[in-house]
């Protein structure tokens, strides 16, 4: 019997940075193509969303169409919220937060890239846990209310519903964690040879120099 496919959300706004959303974009997609090619179903069907349904505009012009409205995006298994630059400018928009709560509250796992974390810290989903986003901006969201911990020198966080991810290609690593999770680390690896990309597992990264 065929297992169910996993239904992953990816939340688009206008300045998302397009690697926080592209990167684990192509991550499902990719899984879903090696289990289509070892002749098994697709594992993933992966749904763009902005808050409204509109066209949105990525960090630096490139625009995107189709998009789901958030509301209408059905029961979700994963919700990935990328990150932006204008961090404030997504944080004083209503329709952003309110979609962030609205998605959570009927997926599974609800996952951030970079500064979003912040967005999943204002709408109350990392309170009382540890979280990490940029490492430039680990320490404001230590400072967040909610925030427990900010972890800095890790690719991901895993506290099982809500997973945040460091900045930019971090979220591909988490998103090969999230295949990980749900389908196994042998097509995770595959994915991640796949994509050329060297992969740890354990999502730890350190940095060096002054």
């Amino acid at each position: 019997m065929n297992e169910p496919v996993t239904r992953v959300g990816i939340l688009l706004y206008d300045d998302f940075d397009l690697i926080d959303a592209g990167g684990p974009y192509e991550v499902f997609l990719t899984a879903s193509r090696l289990v289509e090619r070892d002749g098994a179903p697709a594992c993933y069907e992966v749904v763009l969303m902005s808050p409204d349904g509109g066209s949105v505009t990525a960090y630096g012009g490139w625009g995107v169409t189709g998009t789901v409205a958030a509301a209408e995006a059905g029961i979700l298994d994963v919700v990935i919220v990328p990150g932006l630059i204008d961090l404030d400018q997504a944080r004083r928009n209503p329709a952003i937060s309110d979609a962030v709560r609205a998605l959570a509250s009927r997926s599974t796992v609800t996952a951030s890239v970079c500064t979003g974390a912040f967005l999943l810290a204002d709408a109350g989903l990392l309170a009382g846990l540890p979280a990490t986003t940029h490492w430039e901006d680990v320490a404001a969201l230590t400072d967040h209310s909610d925030v427990a911990e900010g972890i800095t020198d890790v690719r991901w966080v895993d506290n099982d519903s809500v997973v945040t991810s460091g900045g930019l290609t971090s979220g591909i690593h988490m998103a090969l964690h999230l295949v990980d999770r749900l389908h196994g680390r042998d097509l995770a690896e595959r994915t991640a040879r796949q994509l050329e990309l060297p992969w740890n597992p354990e999502g730890s990264t350190r940095r060096t120099g002054s």
